[in-house]
């Protein structure tokens, strides 16, 4: 069996989906900070209200 037969075909993988995890997450956080800091009025304007804008914390990582 040659090298190039055993070796794995994406050794990374594990790496990237981490990756991809964690800017998901952060993207996620970056939104709810934003919303966060908009008045009711503006939630409601955008159809949304203060519960819908939870705390990222209460929430399990990731999802």
């Amino acid at each position: 069996m040659e090298f190039y037969e055993n070796r794995s075909r994406a050794p990374f993988k594990g790496f990237v989906l981490i990756w991809h995890a964690w800017k998901h997450w952060r993207a996620r956080r970056k939104t709810q900070r934003v919303l966060q800091h908009l008045s009711n009025e503006q939630l409601k304007d955008i159809g949304l209200s203060r519960s819908d804008v939870a705390d990222p914390l209460d929430k399990t990582w990731p999802r």
